[in-house]
């Protein structure tokens, strides 16, 4: 069997409370998590579950408190450089235009200035952008900051693409667009893909595999569905077969209890 791209083993995380009387606060508790080579798998549930702690602790940004981390079978020491992380908000810095916001990774690298702008309009052209290399953020509609965000990501070449709720904000047109241009480059060269969203169309439509977590807190894995739809896909025809709307129903039955679980805590 080959080695898994990332591999989270019985982890736990706990945060210290506040003041002298806070109890410490179990995000999640126990969690197994493999993301295979070349994977797509998503992870839902219910607000405050623990998706971005998990995707955190993958990164390297957070240790987890007990179990381990493994990157292609080795344990996680510090920051995930086989990762890159694509953020829900824009990270793109507001004085530099879209190019050389892309070359940034490159920058940090060390590549020659010259060679770092001729990668960066390579990806640009990649995702759509070939003529907006001059433009500053202002000057971008939220898709296009998105698609500068993951040119930006996917030119330093990682082997694990972390992806928090990255078009959450977007309108569903728009966002439609980008989960296609997302599949179409991930469909070129297949690297393990770990996704966190809120919307369980969106994770059926773009994944391989989708895991359900329970309610927080100390949050586990309640269900592991596997996404038996043909590739390449348009994430907006999907939507509308048989086999889609099968797998929506089962897996929202999995998932509708932990919501409401979750609601009822937020009412108290």
């Amino acid at each position: 069997m080959s080695v898994p791209a990332l591999c989270l083993q019985d982890v736990t995380c706990r945060f210290a409370g506040r003041g002298l009387s806070a109890q410490p606060y179990t995000a999640v508790e126990g969690v197994r998590l493999s993301v295979e080579a070349g994977e797509f798998l998503s992870v839902v549930g219910p607000t405050g579950c623990g998706k971005s702690t998990l995707l955190n602790m993958a990164a390297g940004l957070l240790q987890p408190s007990a179990g381990t981390v493994q990157v292609d079978g080795r344990p996680l020491s510090g920051i995930n450089r086989r990762a890159g992380y694509l953020f829900q908000s824009d990270a793109l810095l507001p004085w530099r235009n879209a190019r050389a916001n892309v070359a940034t990774g490159l920058d940090f690298r060390g590549i020659a200035p010259a060679e770092a702008r001729a990668q960066a309009q390579r990806w640009l052209e990649r995702v759509g952008l070939g003529r907006a290399g001059e433009r500053f953020p202002h000057q971008l509609s939220g898709g296009m900051r998105k698609r500068v965000a993951l040119a930006q990501m996917l030119i330093l070449n990682p082997a694990l693409l972390l992806m928090d709720e990255p078009f959450s904000a977007l309108d569903v047109q728009t966002r439609q667009h980008m989960e296609n241009e997302l599949l179409a480059i991930w469909q070129a060269d297949r690297k393990a893909v770990l996704f966190i969203t809120h919307d369980l169309e969106e994770a059926i439509a773009l994944s391989d595999r989708v895991v359900v977590l329970s309610a927080g807190p100390a949050s586990r894995v309640v269900g592991e569905f596997l996404i038996d739809l043909p590739r390449p896909r348009d994430v907006a025809e999907i939507r509308l077969t048989s086999t889609f709307l099968d797998l929506h129903r089962k897996i929202w039955g999995a998932l509708r209890a932990e919501v409401m679980k979750a609601h009822e805590q937020n009412q108290a």
